[in-house]
């Protein structure tokens, strides 16, 4: 018996002959999910699949990576069918962020039992992203990382190119407008994060969450790379603070102007420039989570 129909988008380069994926599939179509099949050669044609087949299913089901689902975000919030996950990128940030395991039948037992929790998006110039946005140093490894780099290190992929972009990194000024209040900043890098993971598993803030209703952001000023090298684990942990060397804030709505335009990296692709004006919106999205959330 059919209880439930499922669109699943595999992106054409993360389509395998993968048994975890296989066998989490056979899951799905056991508890009685009827699946549809397509496999884009892009991930440009996922909004084209979604708004075909979003009044057909009543979930629609995306392998790929975080650059996949950002792809997918702004079809998905206009049609606001229910959002499944099956982790098969590099960094897997959303991933993370929701607590989905990478093993792909466990994230399917997820998509079967059914617990849905409704995320906020970030925004950005009219662009929407899960994750986080950055201006600098992570726009910069954006522009540097390959398919064929992430493809050979994997998730370390980021850590090995964000060292040959601050070897070519300049600083920047810039003015920072958080929920009315400005700040005037030299920086190298700036982030603003809707969820908790970006960047292959930093962490934005290590008690930001993507139902919290605010945007964190921090700027990291020059440092000698003696400190930067100190302060790694507080930035892989998330734990930066205010502190000599740090702008930490959080807010709804953020300006950001820089004194030349900038590019801005949202989920790992870039996608607009400065001057950029930041948003959240709130539960915007219903995702398929592993546990009953409170919020």
């Amino acid at each position: 018996m059919v209880d439930a129909h499922a669109l699943l988008i595999v992106t054409d380069k993360s389509r395998t002959s993968n048994a975890q994926l296989a066998a989490g599939l056979k899951l799905l179509k056991d508890t009685g999910v009827e699946i549809t099949e397509e496999v884009p050669k892009h991930p440009g044609q996922l909004p084209d699949l979604i708004r075909r087949y979003r009044s057909r299913v009543d979930r629609i089901i995306i392998g790929g990576g975080d650059g996949a689902l950002n792809a997918a975000a702004e079809a998905m919030l206009e049609s606001r069918v229910p959002l499944g996950i099956l982790p098969l990128g590099t960094a897997n940030d959303l991933a993370r962020t929701l607590g989905i395991p990478l093993n792909l039948r466990k994230a399917c037992e997820i998509i079967a039992r059914g617990h849905l929790h409704e995320v906020d998006l970030g925004w950005v110039n009219g662009k929407h992203f899960f994750n986080a946005a950055s201006i600098g140093l992570g726009a910069l490894v954006t522009r540097k990382l390959s398919g064929a780099v992430k493809g050979k290190w994997g998730a370390w992929s980021y850590s090995r190119i964000a060292w040959d972009a601050f070897k070519g990194h300049r600083a920047f000024t810039a003015e920072i407008t958080c929920d009315g209040t400005v700040y005037s900043v030299s920086s190298i890098h700036i982030a603003v994060g809707n969820g908790r993971f970006y960047g292959g598993g930093m962490a934005i803030r290590s008690d930001a969450a993507i139902d919290d209703h605010r945007l964190d952001l921090y700027s990291l000023e020059p440092q000698p790379i003696w400190k930067l090298i100190k302060l790694a684990p507080e930035l892989k942990r998330g734990q930066q603070c205010p502190q000599e060397g740090f702008l930490v804030l959080k807010g709804r709505e953020i300006d950001i102007h820089t004194h030349r335009p900038k590019w801005v990296s949202a989920d790992g692709e870039l996608t607009t420039r400065t001057p950029a004006r930041f948003r959240v919106i709130p539960s915007a999205l219903p995702i398929y989570v592993a546990e009953p959330r409170q919020g």
